[in-house]
């Protein structure tokens, strides 16, 4: 049997592991995190003990997360070929997470070689095992930083160096705003005064505003399941979701669940979400 330190330390791949030390990176072995616990419900290996406690909390007030999160991927990957198509090659991953299956980078340079995607996190786990997986790729830059400081995030060499904002740039927000309890719409007006005409915001944001109350419960489930964790979750409703693309045009269909972009999908259940793209006029 190990130690009780042991058996807090995070599951994560040998090459990671040697690197992580609470010293060097100012990890919390203590506190679930909102990234960290993604990467566990999609199957992932770089996560704590403490996370996986908080995940199984999550899963007790809601029995469908895992599939809420691969339903968010899912729409992810749908979004970056949507961009690809629509001729956006430059990808800005705000809150990105840790990398799985999926990746911006995976399919943005499969579709088109030449794109460019800069990913934004502040979780050092999610941070180092980015900079791990996408060592020696041309296009691919990681920051750490907080994504509620868009100067910092704008400013960071491995941003501005790599993208040019004198071309559209797609900005992705997946699955992260619910976990801010800020001023979103301030924050996401600054993103908006560095872009150029036809970048896009991309959005999907938990609600229990939802018409059907079985669904809407389901989503203040989860939102009880994350308290007590270092990263909370913070409910909006609808509007206050629209207001996220303030100076945006949404494109077609608008705001829906995302098992329901870009077209219905009546076969898949909704998971209490609302997912679009705005575009800058």
């Amino acid at each position: 049997m190990g130690s009780d330190d042991e058996a807090a330390r995070p599951r994560v791949g040998t090459n990671l592991a040697s690197m992580l030390t609470l010293s060097e990176v100012g990890i919390d072995f203590d506190r679930a995190n909102a990234a960290r616990i993604y990467d566990y419900f999609l199957g992932g290996a770089h996560n704590f003990a403490s996370d996986r406690a908080q995940a199984a909390r999550i899963v007790a007030a809601n029995p469908d997360m895992p599939r809420v999160c691969r339903v968010n991927r899912d729409y992810l990957g749908r979004v970056v070929r949507w961009c690809v198509e629509a001729g956006i090659d430059q990808f800005l991953d705000l809150g990105s997470g840790v990398p799985t299956v999926g990746n911006v980078h995976e399919i943005a340079l499969r579709l088109a070689p030449g794109a460019r995607i800069a990913y934004v996190d502040f979780e050092p786990v999610a941070v180092q095992h980015a900079r791990e997986i996408t060592e020696g790729l041309d296009g691919v830059s990681v920051t750490q930083a907080d994504l509620r400081q868009p100067e910092e995030v704008l400013r960071a060499p491995t941003v501005a160096g790599l993208l040019d904002f004198t071309r559209p740039v797609a900005v992705l927000a997946i699955a992260v705003l619910h976990f801010i309890d800020d001023d979103v719409p301030a924050i996401f007006g600054r993103y908006r005064e560095a872009l150029s005409p036809g970048s896009v915001l991309a959005i999907n944001h938990g609600s229990s505003d939802q018409d059907d109350p079985v669904l809407a419960e389901a989503v203040r489930n989860i939102e009880r399941g994350y308290r007590g964790s270092a990263t909370p979750v913070v409910l909006r409703d609808r509007r206050q979701i629209r207001d996220l693309l303030t100076g945006f045009e949404l494109v077609p269909p608008g705001l829906v669940d995302p098992v329901h972009w870009p077209a219905a999908d009546p076969e898949v259940e909704p998971i209490g979400a609302y997912a679009g793209i705005g575009r800058l006029p």
